[in-house]
């Protein structure tokens, strides 16, 4: 069992409550900008009949992320390159969590849930950031 210093406790203890406040605010104006951004939608997904309206739209949106996500996938150009490859299949991969992370913020209601999707948008979203830029230093010839 680690022992924590005396007197350290107290300020680390401010410091997660300061970056936990910046990240849900964080990822509270992102959400409310997406929502207000009208969205195509796919069908209803299959199997979830008498469900309630924010149930068939969180359906809705599920099924949506992952027809997103899986065109994406199959459509990376692959080059065998495994550096290249990887960011270029992960990066639909992570857009399709944030785009389901993003249905979980608007409609679920879990706070341990809420909370890994806040995360989730917020982590994936500067990872993404990540790999487009090595693709791009990849596509202009700068090392790995």
């Amino acid at each position: 069992m680690r022992r924590q210093k005396r007197g350290r406790s107290f300020p680390r203890a401010v410091v997660r409550l300061a970056c936990g406040s910046l990240l849900l605010f964080a990822v509270a104006l992102g959400v409310a900008a997406w929502a207000a951004e009208p969205h195509e939608m796919a069908g209803e997904m299959a199997g979830h009949g008498a469900g309630t309206a924010a149930s068939t739209s969180f359906a809705t949106m599920m099924q949506n992320a992952m027809m997103v996500m899986d065109g994406g996938m199959n459509g990376a150009p692959m080059t065998g390159d495994p550096d290249h490859d990887f960011a270029a299949m992960m990066i639909p991969h992570h857009q399709g969590a944030i785009d389901m992370a993003k249905a979980e913020l608007l409609y679920g209601k879990n706070p341990v849930l809420r909370r890994l999707a806040q995360e989730i948008v917020v982590t994936q979203d500067s990872e993404i950031t990540v790999m487009q830029r090595e693709l791009q230093k990849q596509a202009g010839g700068g090392s790995h």
